[in-house]
């Protein structure tokens, strides 16, 4: 069993995946604690549905798809940002129709794309096991960028989540601020897409930061809390996907709710 174990790491793609689990867990640790602690975790699911969008275009035009998402994703951030700061839409208004426009913008240049038509399961559902050496460096350089401005600018980004009207009158520029964080989200977002998918990477970047937040006190303990469990539930999940010959997306979601369910338990254990 313990020969069988360790003769997975001989496998270039099973290290590549491991590798992809865990940066990607550091950067939905990280994003996903601040979308949490807004109260704006549609943000995400709103994002990366807008990215199809992009893909779809992108496939059209002969592009590569993931450059296509990553544009429209962070135009679909700053419009969301802009439209419900400045145009006096709700954001959550603002959500669903970027969200339903994406999706049928992606779905529209699919079907016009002459030829080949493209495989969209790996888009919607993820596949860790095709992750290659180039997006291993995106998604280090990502979680290596996210850790230094976290720590460079951790009050301005604390107060401009928690309370914006203070950080106003505190004198931090908090439209400029956060339209810097979207652009953050949704790269974020659409690196983590190849990872998990359309469909899944909205729980990866809410499960975790929930489960944290049962018993982290503040803010910085919820980020590290979120990683952490983030980073065991994907591994674990990888894993049980290899060994059982299950979609791995689904199988690591799957397992980060169980750990959820667990905490959540032993908190109400705790309170008895």
């Amino acid at each position: 069993m313990m020969s069988e174990f360790l003769s997975l790491f001989s496998f270039a793609f099973f290290r590549n995946a491991l590798l992809a689990a865990v940066l990607t867990s550091i950067v939905a640790g990280i994003v996903g604690s601040y979308i949490v602690a807004r109260r704006s975790v549609f943000i995400s699911g709103g994002i990366t549905h807008a990215s199809f969008g992009g893909m779809g275009l992108a496939y059209y035009l002969g592009w590569p798809p993931f450059l296509g998402g990553a544009v429209f994703a962070v135009l679909s951030a700053l419009g969301i940002e802009w439209s419900s700061q400045k145009a006096g839409l709700r954001e959550d208004s603002a959500i669903a129709i970027l969200w339903s426009l994406g999706m049928a913008i992606g779905i529209l240049f699919v079907f016009l794309t002459p030829g080949y038509t493209p495989n969209l399961m790996g888009f919607l559902f993820g596949d860790i096991l095709t992750v290659q050496l180039s997006d291993l460096y995106l998604l280090g350089g990502l979680s290596m960028v996210l850790i230094l401005v976290l720590n460079l600018f951790y009050e301005p980004i604390v107060y401009t989540a928690f309370d914006p009207e203070f950080a106003k009158v505190s004198g931090l520029p908090v439209q400029m601020i956060r339209m810097v964080v979207a652009i953050f989200i949704a790269v974020s977002i659409v690196l983590s897409i190849k990872v998990m998918g359309i469909i899944l990477v909205l729980s990866l970047f809410a499960i975790p930061p929930s489960a944290a937040n049962l018993f982290a006190r503040s803010f910085k303990k919820v980020i590290i809390g979120s990683v952490i469990i983030s980073v065991l539930g994907s591994i674990t999940g990888l894993f049980v996907a290899y060994y059982f010959d299950l979609p791995s997306g689904a199988t690591i979601i799957f397992t980060l709710t169980a750990f959820y369910g667990v905490m959540r338990g032993v908190k109400g254990m705790v309170k008895l």
